[in-house]
This record gives structure tokens, C-alpha cells and sequence, in this order.
């Protein structure tokens, strides 16, 4: 492990080149660096590596709380936690991977009055990002969740960027107070500020004009919906760890269980997995 900021660091390697860091704290994936040398996740460069605090891009893990939809702070206390690093290897397939854990203590239980068991497992391909989050319920009594894998994506621009495979999709809107609408588009593209919450979305979605002129494949297990977000120019200006024309830089694409919780009763387990391929150019 190494120090990058002030903050511990995992480094995958790959043999074809590729490369993904790691932060204990959030357990979170702050970069991905394909075969081709291409960084396939944005991270802000005023986002703040400090103990206690999110980082702005990579991957946050949202948990046990989605947005502001409920009584903790925004998103959970999960991205701001120090996890522990329980292990690194090589996958048959020659994937390099890292596992992180986090466990209820006094000051989860006093936002969160639940017991839990929650590890990270992060692989890395030659073109490939493998996340996958497992949650275990440890309590005595039954517990309730909503979670996101808070995806960033680089992309070359915004404006030429969009989602494919939604079309037909319900989604709730939160841009106009959480009201429910379908997607006729067959590509989502954004020409402004976007925040939906996609209901049960395809398990296999495509983000066309990723970084490099490439298209990226989404494919989820376990995680119902499917977030798409971009603050545009007046959401980023509100937000103080993003600088300037950033958002024109990024799409978030979040395989989440957002608009329901997920329920588990005492020795009970969920997990959730989102993978994440370079793909052909679009």
C-alpha cells in the first residue's frame, strides 16, 4: 500500500498495463487506466483527499443510504469511512484484485442502529473494472437498505456522450420532485442538468463518446436501477470540489437499488456487482 494525498492507496496492476487505485477510506475506486493508457473514470482536480471526506468521482460505494432519502447524511456514511485493506491477488484469469471490509461500530450504530458486514471486492482486467459489493446482516433483528456503486465516467464531452438501452424504462425524475416518466430515446443524451432515478433497468447498458473516442458496456447484477446524473454548469458551481467546465467531462451512470430497499433479515446477504468493459468506438 502506498500514501497518495495524505490518504492510503491500493495499485492494481495488470500485465497488459492497465492500472486502478484504491482508497481504504470509501473503499474507493479513484482510477482506472486501461491496457491502451486511457483513464476511464473521472475524478475532479479539486476533489479532497482527507480522512472523513468524499472524493468527487471514481466509484463511491453509496451505503446504506441513497442520496437524501432518509434520516443520514447524504449517500451514507460508507464513502467517508476508513475500510480495512483484508487482501490483494491475481484471479486465474489474471486479474488483479483487492478486497475491502467494513463492520458496524459505535459510530455506524449511532447513525445506523444495525449490525452489518460489508466488503468491497475490486478486479482488474486488461480492458475490464469488476465491482462488487456483498453485505451481510449480522444483527438480531431484520435491516433495511438503498446503495449505489456511484459510477464517474470519463468522457471526451457531455454533449456528444449518451446512454443506450433505457428506452422504455420508467424513470423518476428528480429535477421535477421524483415524478415518474418512460424513456422513449433509444440513446439518453444530456443537454443539461440530469438526475433519474432508472426503475429496474436492463441489466446491460451502453455509454457511447467514453474517454478516447470509445464506448463503455455497463453490466450489473443484483443492483435494480440504474442513476444517470450530470450537474451541468449551476450544479457544479455549487459544488466546491468541482472545478469549472469539469461536468462537460464527466456522466455518471450508477447501477443502484435506490427507488426500493433492500431487506435483510437476521444472517441474511445481498450482494450487488457492476462491470465495467471498454468497448468499440462510439
Amino acid at each position: 500500500m502506498t500514501a497518495s494525498r495524505d490518504l492510503p492507496r491500493i495499485d492494481l496492476a495488470h500485465p497488459s498495463g492497465a492500472r486502478a487505485a484504491v482508497y481504504p477510506q470509501g473503499a474507493h475506486v479513484a482510477g482506472w487506466t486501461d491496457a491502451a493508457g486511457v483513464e476511464r473514470l473521472f475524478v475532479s482536480e479539486r476533489s479532497r483527499y482527507e480522512p472523513g471526506a468524499a472524493i468527487r468521482g471514481g466509484i463511491p460505494v453509496i451505503f446504506p443510504q441513497f442520496a437524501d432519502q432518509g434520516p443520514l447524511p447524504k449517500h451514507g456514511f460508507a464513502r467517508t469511512t476508513a475500510w480495512e485493506h483484508a487482501g490483494s491477488g491475481t484471479d486465474p484469469d489474471g486479474s488483479a484484485w483487492a478486497l475491502l471490509r467494513l463492520a458496524d461500530t459505535d459510530a455506524t450504530r449511532a447513525l445506523w442502529p444495525h449490525a452489518f458486514r460489508a466488503e468491497l471486492r475490486v478486479a482488474l482486467g486488461a480492458s475490464s473494472l469488476a465491482v462488487a459489493l456483498r453485505v451481510a446482516n449480522t444483527g438480531r433483528g431484520a435491516m433495511a437498505f438503498t446503495c449505489a456503486l456511484h459510477t464517474y465516467l470519463r468522457v471526451d464531452d457531455v454533449r456528444r456522450a449518451a446512454v443506450e438501452g433505457l428506452r422504455g424504462v420508467r424513470y423518476l425524475d428528480k429535477l421535477r420532485g421524483g415524478a415518474a416518466f418512460t424513456e422513449a430515446r433509444a440513446a439518453v443524451e444530456v443537454a443539461g442538468e440530469v438526475d433519474r432515478v432508472y426503475v429496474g433497468a436492463p441489466d446491460r447498458l451502453r455509454v457511447r463518446g467514453a474517454a478516447g473516442a470509445r464506448a463503455v458496456v455497463l453490466e450489473k447484477e443484483g443492483l435494480r436501477d440504474a442513476v444517470v446524473w450530470n450537474p451541468w454548469a449551476e450544479g457544479a458551481r455549487a459544488l466546491p470540489d468541482m472545478a469549472g467546465d469539469e461536468y462537460l467531462r464527466m456522466l455518471c451512470v450508477e447501477p443502484a437499488n435506490a427507488a426500493e430497499p433492500v431487506h435483510l433479515a437476521p444472517g441474511g446477504e445481498w450482494t450487488g456487482v457492476q462491470r465495467l468493459r471498454v468497448a468499440a468506438a462510439g
